[in-house]
């Protein structure tokens, strides 16, 4: 009996956090009641545009891909595919400290397929380790690389740019 109490527990915990997972506020995006009453959704970023969600704010600097290896030639990692290397400026706007993850951002081909980030080659592309995990004091600002490994013949079109896992995000136009 005490068994079965103790899962309840645990599934009714597990609930409550998957539909609170949603409610972060995402600065700079229309909020939950408006968008409810029908208001326009914050429109999609371009590379060199600020965008916030949450506690950051992000500016998407560049995106290269195509690139067969990250690091050098005695540490690095080897694209399955082809490295995309996104560079992302990452300011906290909010007022403490925000842990700044690569690995919670995500990036989109025109078909709709998504791609998670590479954090062990975002370890090789980046000099201090900026896109792992990485605490940024609020007005406190890092730019770092975030890497995605996708295939050869796949072309990037948007990324959505997370300060938490489990934040809406903030959808950036890779293309014109």
């Amino acid at each position: 009996m005490r068994k079965t109490t103790t899962i309840a527990l645990f599934a009714t915990a597990l609930i409550g956090l998957g539909c609170g997972a949603g409610a972060t506020d995402e600065a700079g995006g229309a909020g939950g009641d408006a968008a409810k009453d029908g208001e326009k959704a914050a429109k999609t970023a371009k590379i060199g545009d600020s965008a916030r969600d949450g506690k950051f704010e992000f500016t998407v600097k560049s995106n290269k891909c195509g690139v067969k290896k990250v690091g050098n030639d005695l540490l690095g990692a080897k694209a399955q595919g082809q490295f995309c290397l996104v560079t992302i400026n990452v300011k906290n706007i909010g007022k403490k400290a925000q842990m700044f993850d690569g690995s919670s951002q995500k990036a989109y081909a025109a078909d709709g397929t998504e791609y998670s980030s590479d954090s062990a080659a975002a370890l090789y592309a980046n000099k201090n380790a900026e896109t792992f995990l990485n605490d940024i004091n609020p007005g406190n600002q890092v730019t770092g690389v975030v890497v995605f490994d996708i295939p050869k013949d796949v072309k990037l079109t948007k990324l959505k740019l997370h300060d938490s896992p489990f934040s809406g995000g903030v959808t950036v136009a890779l293309t014109n």
